[in-house]
């Protein structure tokens, strides 16, 4: 039973999800509409019209039959009777005073109105005869309705064929709005008859320019954000030689640390725009060479210890052969360094510190890090990873920074291959990311 409700649903899908399918299914049924009100309409017409015209030749041939069945006589003869039915593809039943035969004694006898009475005839002494057509001659051409049954399934075969190729350009549509929607702007969609198109065709065309724009407008973005990150860079670095000639004693001690502090947080802030605008490129080269990854993971940690106390706290748990692993160290590590700074700046007063898991599964590494902090809403977990989101706007930006960390992790993840995923710990979040070897 679980077979055919597979099968409905899979067919309920296919309608619902298929402009193709339901064209086809509309054809049919238009088909059979077609074909039912010809065959009313004929019957009707025969039955009205055609019986009328028929009944005097009928009445005529009936009457030769009649005088064959009797020789000429009074008296209907069985074996004219027999030679009739065997010459002819007929029925023939006689109901008499004297003679009592019927040529097909299985079939059922049908009642004497309509078109039945127009095909009996009655002899001289009493005897009437019932002429009618043999069904079982028509049933023993079984080639006619294989014919039909072959013309019919090679219709529908043809009409699908003919709604497959005018419906193709969808496919092309489809696949093509999916590469624009995931960045790839290097095919458009091929246009059918691009010197005369469709409609299809049209849209198609529509598509394509819109995805241009869109890809015009990507790259003018990525290109003002890489121009003003390479700029500020220059300031940046004079206002950072000019605090370090302040007084480190004293008033001026206080704000030359608190100016440099900030200028190492504008610097960051650009290379990390300058990182995610290299790694969202769809041309982002990796440096991979083998690496210590636990190794790596320890360096990270001690370089958080000298910001976050709890980082010497965190533990660690390495599986798997992860001494040689084919990963961009500079860029795994960047991923390590920004799960770990985020567990451990959203951990707060929770009474156990952050963990590390690092495990190696064939050609794929698990990095998953997981804090016992206040986690987050639902509502902000699916979004977490897009770039300057944070869920609270009014934290400070020690507490919250500016949303850029989560997303270069996804960026180091899908240029290894691999994706972050974050989810609720409970308590706590838990971020994964998994990398495949080169």
């Amino acid at each position: 039973m679980s077979t055919p409700t597979r099968w409905h649903r899979r067919a309920r899908q296919h309608l619902a999800h298929s402009i193709k399918w339901r064209i086809l299914v509309v054809f049919g049924l238009l088909g059979l509409a077609v074909s039912a009100m010809f065959a009313f309409g004929a019957q009707r017409a025969f039955a009205v019209g055609w019986r009328d015209a028929a009944r005097p030749l009928l009445t005529d041939y009936l009457a030769h039959l009649a005088q064959d069945v009797t020789g000429g006589g009074d008296t209907p003869d069985l074996a004219r009777a027999q030679a009739l039915v065997e010459r002819l593809p007929l029925t023939l039943r006689i109901d008499g005073p004297r003679l009592q035969w019927n040529s097909h004694p299985a079939a059922v006898k049908e009642p004497e109105r309509g078109l039945a009475q127009l095909l009996s005839a009655t002899t001289a002494d009493g005897h009437v005869l019932h002429f009618g057509l043999d069904s079982g001659a028509i049933e023993r051409r079984p080639r006619f309705f294989v014919g039909v049954l072959l013309a019919l399934l090679g219709a529908v075969s043809l009409a699908w064929w003919t709604l497959r190729r005018l419906l193709r350009p969808l496919d092309d549509i489809g696949a093509g709005a999916q590469r624009f929607g995931q960045g790839d702007f290097s095919q458009p969609i091929p246009v059918r008859h691009a010197h005369a198109p469709d409609e299809l065709g049209t849209l198609a065309q529509t598509i394509n320019t819109m995805g241009q724009d869109i890809h015009r407008m990507l790259e003018a973005k990525r290109a003002l954000l890489l121009a003003i990150s390479h700029e500020l860079r220059s300031p940046l670095t004079r206002a950072r030689l000019n605090a370090e000639l302040l007084p480190e004693e004293g008033e001026a001690g206080a704000q030359r640390a608190a100016l440099l502090r900030d200028l190492q947080e504008m610097a960051s802030l650009i290379t990390d725009l300058l990182e995610s605008e290299r790694l969202a490129s769809r041309h982002a080269a990796l440096q991979r060479e083998p690496t210590d990854l636990p190794t790596l993971a320890q360096g990270v940690l001690q370089e958080l210890s000298q910001r976050h106390a709890a980082a010497a706290q965190v533990r660690m748990d390495s599986q798997g052969d992860l001494d040689r692993v084919a990963v961009d160290p500079s860029r795994l590590r960047l991923l390590l360094r920004n799960l770990l700074d985020n567990a451990l700046r959203h951990a707060g007063d929770a009474p156990l510190p952050p963990e590390l898991l690092l495990r190696r599964d064939g050609n794929t590494i698990h990095i998953a890090v997981r804090d016992h902090g206040a986690g987050v809403d639902d509502a902000h977990l699916q979004r977490l990873s897009e770039p300057f989101y944070r869920p609270d706007s009014a934290r400070t930006r020690t507490a919250g920074g500016v949303g850029l960390g989560l997303t270069l992790c996804r960026l180091v993840a899908e240029a290894h291959g691999g994706r972050l995923r974050l989810s609720q710990a409970h308590p706590g979040l838990r971020a994964e990311a998994d990398v495949t070897l080169g």
